[in-house]
């Protein structure tokens, strides 16, 4: 159990240094809203090596921290909303067996578009948001593809050596 809480505090570190990285980005779209998500690659490393529920801890908590430590209440709101409905798209996805790790990540990527677009939806109060939809779905495919890529590669790595418990 000791080991395991480890590899999570692991995992959240990891997530809060690519949040931060993130945020150094000069990465500009000109569409407000299109981020490249490389946190979410935590946590879809934590979904695929211990499971469903340690997936939404990693989750909850970067994206309170994350939001405490580089941004502010209201990207809290978007953030948590959005992580929330991505990460529950993927654990759905990822319990049925039948697809490959790009494939979650990519519905991962565009359900958290889509849960940051309800939430803005309903603060906004304006019907203006359904013009992002688009472009925001399709940012979210993209980078949860490479995402998706980025963790296919790394996991048999990542397996390997939680199976001999070198790290």
């Amino acid at each position: 159990m000791k080991t395991k809480t480890a590899y999570l505090g692991l995992l959240l570190a990891f997530a809060l240094i690519l949040s931060y990285i993130e945020t150094i980005l000069p990465f500009q779209s000109g569409i407000p809203g299109i981020k490249l998500g490389l946190a979410n690659l935590a946590v879809v490393l934590c979904l695929y090596l211990f499971g469903w529920k340690e997936a939404i801890l990693l989750t909850i908590t970067k994206a309170l921290l994350a939001g405490f430590m580089f941004g502010s209440l209201s990207m809290i709101l978007y953030s948590a909303s959005g992580a929330l409905v991505s990460v529950l798209v993927m654990i759905i996805l990822h319990r049925t067996r039948w697809f490959h790790v790009p494939v979650v990540s990519a519905a991962g990527g565009v359900a958290h578009n889509l849960g940051q677009l309800a939430v803005a939806f309903w603060v906004v109060e304006t019907y203006g948001i359904v013009y992002y939809i688009p472009i925001l779905m399709i940012a979210g495919l993209v980078t949860g593809i490479l995402i998706g890529i980025a963790a296919s590669l790394v996991l048999p790595y990542i397996q390997t050596i939680l199976s001999k418990g070198t790290l």
